[in-house]
This record gives C-alpha cells, structure tokens and sequence, in this order.
C-alpha cells in the first residue's frame, strides 16, 4: 500500500513557474506508475502527465506539453511536477496518483492509490 502527499502548491503569476512534489510511503514505490491530475473549479477531474516506473517513459496531456515536466526518483520514493510558462487556466487542485501499473497509464480509473491534493493558483 501506498500513501501519497503532495507538496509546492502556491500563487503565481502568469509565466511564473512551480514545482509539485509527491511523497510516497511505502517500498514497491519503483513498481508503481505515477501519474499526475488535476481538478479545476465547475470541471471535471483531467489528466496532466505520467511516468513509467522507471522514468524512461512519460506522456503528456497535450494542454501541458511542453510547458510541463514529470520526473520521478525512484530513492527519494518521489515523483515532482515541473510546471512553467503557467497559466491561468492552470490554476487547479493538482493530484498525484500511483497506479499499480508499470507503464504509463493516461485513465484516472486504473490508479491505485491518491494523494490528498495541492492547490495551484495562477494570477493574469
């Protein structure tokens, strides 16, 4: 079992940048695929990005791509969330989610485990 926090959330402006940490317990850490969503106010919950269990793959929701880097180290039981150029429409509760699945998995409904979420907010 795993217990997921996240941590960074804050204020920004526009073009500013943030970077999400989550913390995970537990020690089959490296076995999990990590994914992070987000849930903005009045919307659904969305997908953001995912990372293999080892790092070597990743994938983007294409809103992000470019803008946004998932990275994992596997000793530090952490996965993080670098997020430039942020905009408004960033701002959201971003979660992180561990899916007990090697590869990088895109649906919210095959995650395992999640975090309790961190608030992001971006001023224009």
């Amino acid at each position: 079992q795993l217990q997921l926090v996240e941590s960074g959330g804050g204020l920004v402006q526009a073009g500013g940048s943030l970077r999400l940490s989550c913390a995970a317990s537990g020690r089959t850490f490296s076995t999990y695929a990590m994914g992070w969503f987000r849930r903005a106010p009045g919307k659904e919950r969305e997908f953001v990005a995912t990372i293999s269990w080892s790092g070597g793959s990743t994938y983007y929701a294409d809103s992000v791509k470019g803008r946004f880097t998932i990275s994992r180290d596997n000793a530090k039981n952490t996965v993080y969330l670098q997020m430039n150029s942020l905009k408004p429409e960033d701002t959201a509760v971003y979660y992180c989610a561990a899916a007990n699945e090697g590869f990088t998995v895109v649906v919210a409904s095959l995650y395992d485990y999640w975090g309790q979420g961190t608030q992001v907010t971006v001023s224009s």
